[in-house]
């Protein structure tokens, strides 16, 4: 068995790969699609960066491929459809990046809330021209307010649990409604979309990215928010209309945002960064070494359990 990796890091987390595989790395530097579409013919299994474009044309020109391991929850890099449509397994990465990405979700709620990173940056450059006393740098409460989680999967169901250990109400909306034991086990409460909307304080969007969710949150949505709510993405960052999501901080519509994601690539819309009351920080999810680390063990796992059977296999089903 030959298996291609288009990414160069962690190579301690392969460890157990390459002792049974044939393993092939890109040195210094990640492959380009173009280098893997040339070398892909000749690999039984892919394991691909959460960034790496997974195509028609790639599958298509991969007659011994049986396997594509993303490196990463989400998968809106590979046409999973297409794959599993010819007889491939696509796996992903969910269970790592969980607890992580709830954490963040959380600390910009925090940070968002109690104006952390404005204060900081004021008394940075304004030193002891900022303005302090007690009714200076008010922010908001996040104890006894209500969060609303959009998407209560694995991430979804993590953060509600921290909320709760701050003493927050909960409501979700998903796709799915849980079974009621299992709301009430959670401490958790169901409501549309439209509900949630209105009634939150904090919006948390954990959803994954689907046709279906483009946009979940543009104008027509920020206008349904209380003025005083905060919207937080550490999901996908087209689930955000993100000229709305400026228009409707501008103007007040809602009261701040924290981002760890951007609707158009790496970086945000530069209104974003000239604004006060919205934290951004660079798709920073699971980026600490010791989950990097797990998540490339992970893909790993998903590898030799397909190859071998001897372990579970995180599968992505046909969307």
């Amino acid at each position: 068995m030959k298996i291609l990796v288009t990414y160069d890091m962690f190579r301690e987390g392969f460890a157990e790969l390459e002792r049974r595989y044939e393993v092939t790395f890109p040195a210094g530097r990640d492959f380009t699609y173009e280098e893997v579409f040339e070398r892909i013919p000749e690999y039984d299994v892919l394991c691909s960066m959460f960034d790496f474009p997974v195509d028609k044309a790639l599958i298509d020109h991969a007659p011994r491929l049986r396997l594509i391991a993303n490196y990463a929850v989400g998968y809106n890099n590979i046409d999973v459809a297409y794959a599993v449509g010819k007889g491939l397994t696509v796996a992903n990465t969910p269970d790592p990046v969980t607890a992580p990405t709830a954490n963040l979700a959380l600390g910009l709620m925090l940070d968002t809330a109690r104006r952390i990173t404005e204060c900081d940056r004021k008394l940075r450059t304004l030193r002891t021209g900022m303005k302090v006393g007690v009714l200076e740098n008010l922010g908001m409460p996040v104890t006894g307010q209500t969060l609303g989680i959009i998407g209560m999967g694995r991430i979804g169901k993590a953060l509600a649990k921290r909320a709760n250990a701050l003493g927050m109400e909960v409501i979700y909306h998903n796709r799915h409604q849980l079974h009621i034991e299992e709301e009430t086990r959670r401490n958790v409460t169901y409501a549309s979309k439209e509900a949630l909307l209105a009634t939150a304080d904090f919006v948390s969007l954990n959803a994954p990215y689907t046709p279906e969710t483009h946009h979940i949150i543009g104008e027509e949505e920020l206008k349904r928010m209380k003025p005083s709510a905060i919207l937080i993405n550490t999901a996908r960052g087209t689930l955000v209309d993100e000229h709305a999501l400026v228009k409707a901080l501008r103007e007040g519509t809602i009261r701040g945002a924290g981002l760890d994601v951007f609707e158009f690539g790496d970086y945000p819309l530069p209104e974003l960064l000239e604004m006060d009351n919205v934290v951004l920080t660079p798709h920073i999810g699971t980026q600490t070494t010791e989950t990097r680390i797990v998540m490339v063990r992970a893909v790993c796992d998903n590898v030799i359990g397909f190859l071998e059977g001897d372990r579970p296999v995180s599968r992505v089903l046909r969307p």
